[in-house]
C-alpha cells in the first residue's frame, strides 16, 4: 500500500486511491494522524460510504470505533472524520 502515492486531503489526512471501476465505484485507503480531523463536514454524495478501520479508533463526531469496525453511512447522510489516536480507514464509495 505505502507504494500508491498518497494525497493531502487535510492537515494529518492522506489518502491513496486504489481502485475505480467503470460504474464509478473506487476504493480507497484514508490516514489520519493522530488529532487529525476533517475540515469542514463530510456529506455522502451521490452514494452511500463504506468504511472498514483497519487500524486505530476512528471517531466520526460522535462516537469512537476501533479497528475491526465496519460502518455504513447511507447517501445524504454526513459526518466530522477524526481521531486522536490515529487511524487508518478502507473506504469504499460503490457508486462513486
Amino acid at each position: 500500500m505505502r507504494d500508491v502515492p498518497a494525497r493531502t486531503l487535510f492537515p494529518g489526512i492522506r489518502l491513496r486511491s486504489l481502485w475505480s471501476g467503470e460504474s464509478g465505484a473506487t476504493a480507497h485507503v484514508v490516514e489520519l494522524d493522530p488529532g487529525a480531523c476533517w475540515e469542514g463536514l463530510d456529506v455522502h454524495e451521490p452514494g452511500p460510504e463504506e468504511v472498514f478501520v483497519v487500524s486505530g479508533v476512528f471517531n466520526d463526531g460522535e462516537r469512537d470505533y476501533p479497528a475491526g469496525t465496519f460502518l455504513h453511512a447511507p447517501a445524504g447522510s454526513s459526518h466530522v472524520p477524526q481521531t486522536t489516536t490515529g487511524c487508518t480507514l478502507f473506504v469504499f464509495y460503490p457508486e462513486g
